[in-house]
């Protein structure tokens, strides 16, 4: 690494575990802009209690450069540090706006110090120091305290930090949903648009096929993991009407047998797509899998295995 940034910093925390809570931090949520739309969270500490959980770090730990050189240089490891992290946007399509938060143990002299030997600029906003993405001074990561720190753009970075003595609340609803998923799955995600409309609308304009159609329907959707021996995933979509959460169910369930017919020799995968079960009840649709965690970790490290440059390099011949 050339340089420790902000920016590497920022990125580290937003990435790192997005992808793998008891209840969420309330004191995290506190701090999340009151118009978010689209939540994750992820509980680090219950996530490595158990080995799929622990595989899964370990993975992270492996393959990402930029957090082996962050925790040498700094002593900041947020798979070791972190306890937990939670997410949050406005739901604006194409946005770089965004914020992480997380709950743990942070040496902040260190970090800090760290970063301004390396060219990192700071700034104090409100008693509390940002490092910034010195090239754009976009982006910034910030610790109110050694328990405590804030990744994401500037302005939402300043304004989670105003949050800090004047909390703004998210609306009742959706910290319920939050609080539903948070208790029950170890990593989870929750939008409260359509997910449709989290995406650029497509420029030539023209309608997506019947099945994509389906999804056009969804008002609202909610998706967790749960670590174990047995990895339990859960999603829930809720359709504007009864009748289009049927239809949706019905494609949802046409997909999956298309896929059973394209699993052909491969054991693990077929076994994924056998245990998923789809269920309608009014306006709902709810989605579950799961798989013994051995296996389930056999099927990552195909997929890992299969984008290697090596195997890649062998694909094009």
């Amino acid at each position: 690494m050339n340089s420790m940034k902000a920016q590497i910093l920022t990125a580290t925390l937003l990435t790192a575990f997005s992808g793998a809570m008891s209840a969420a931090d309330p004191q995290l949520l506190n701090l999340v802009m009151p118009d978010a739309k689209v939540l994750a969270g992820v509980n680090v500490e219950q996530a490595k209690g158990t080995q799929f959980g622990q595989y899964i770090l370990n993975q992270i730990q492996t393959h990402d450069a930029d957090m082996q050189k962050l925790a040498t240089l700094t002593g900041f490891d947020p798979r070791r540090d972190v306890r937990e992290l939670l997410v949050a946007s406005d739901g604006t399509p194409g946005s770089k706006t965004g914020l992480a938060v997380a709950k743990g143990n942070f040496d902040v002299a260190k970090i800090s110090a760290l970063g301004t030997l390396h060219g990192v600029v700071t700034e104090l906003y409100n008693g509390v120091t940002i490092l910034e993405d010195p090239k754009s001074q976009e982006h910034g990561i910030a610790f109110p305290d050694s328990t405590t720190v804030i990744a994401g753009d500037i302005a939402s970075v300043k304004g989670a930090i105003d949050r800090l003595k004047s909390p703004q609340p998210l609306p009742a609803a959706v910290i319920v949903k939050v609080n539903q998923w948070s208790n029950s799955q170890d990593a989870w995600g929750v939008t409260t648009v359509p997910p449709s409309s989290l995406v650029p609308a497509p420029k030539n304009g023209t309608a997506g096929n019947p099945m994509q159609g389906a999804f056009q329907n969804v008002q609202q959707a909610a998706g967790g993991v749960k670590f174990g021996a047995q990895v339990v995933f859960s999603g829930e979509a809720a359709c504007d009407t009864a009748q289009n959460a049927s239809t949706l169910s019905d494609v949802i369930k046409l997909l999956i047998n298309i896929a059973q017919m394209q699993t052909g020799t491969d054991p693990t995968a077929a076994a994924l797509v056998k245990s998923v079960t789809v269920t309608a009840d009014a306006s709902l649709v709810k989605v579950s899998s799961s798989l013994p965690e051995d296996v389930f970790q056999q099927m990552l490290q195909s997929g890992t295995k299969s984008q290697s440059p090596s195997a890649q390099r062998a694909h094009k011949k």
